[in-house]
């Protein structure tokens, strides 16, 4: 059975700081570089050699380094596969953000500026419909970000966009996404690099959205 497997980008300094990024257009840490390549390994154990019938990135550069890292030729780059647009909260923590918001998340609160939930939602969509059309043909593998791949498994699962919240997804970490006779299903969520596997720092990286 063919799947969708996200594979979101290397750690930045941005994203080990917790500091929302978007438009940002930042570079790989080392740390970010080499897991990026683990990645590509750790998916070529999980898919072993076919080729996928389409690997498309956002055109961000930590997203499109991340895909060339991880050994994968990227055929298509949209702006639909983009980190949700954090508008005047660019480049900010969460902290930082409820000193005048208090309670501020992105799942629950607008971004000025910004996009909102059903913007993003809209992407989402937009960008599965591409990948079950091209499903029939072979895996698919998405390239992308934190914040909008969570959105994307919501989507997937037929639940709104604020449901992203309940999914974690860690730089340069793997899921899968497929079905059960037809029932949409997460099959792997959130998997690491295989050097994580094998006692290195897991984690570090945090969940936010890069």
């Amino acid at each position: 059975m063919t799947a969708l497997y996200l594979l979101r980008h290397g750690e930045t300094e941005w994203s080990r700081s917790g500091r929302h990024t978007s438009r940002t257009d930042l570079s790989l840490t080392p740390t970010g570089a080499r897991r990026a390549g683990d990645a590509g390994r750790l998916l070529g154990t999980m898919r072993g050699g076919e080729q996928p019938a389409l690997v498309a990135s956002s055109p961000r550069t930590r997203a499109l380094r991340t895909a060339e890292l991880a050994g994968l030729s990227v055929g298509l780059v949209t702006e639909d596969l983009a980190e949700w647009d954090y508008g005047e909260y660019e480049g900010l923590t969460t902290p930082q953000i409820r000193e005048t918001v208090p309670g501020w998340t992105v799942w629950t609160h607008p971004c000025p500026g910004g996009e909102t939930a059903a913007q993003v939602a809209a992407r989402a969509t937009r960008v599965l419909e591409r990948v079950r059309a091209a499903l029939s043909d072979g895996d698919v593998i998405l390239v992308g970000h934190g914040h909008f791949s969570r959105v994307l498994v919501a989507t997937w699962l037929s639940l709104g966009p604020e449901s992203g919240v309940h999914f974690g997804l860690e730089a340069a970490a793997v899921s899968v996404l497929g079905d059960e006779r037809g029932t949409p299903q997460v099959k792997r969520l959130n998997v690491p690099p295989v050097l994580d596997w094998e006692g290195g720092d897991a984690g570090s990286a945090g969940t936010k959205g890069s």
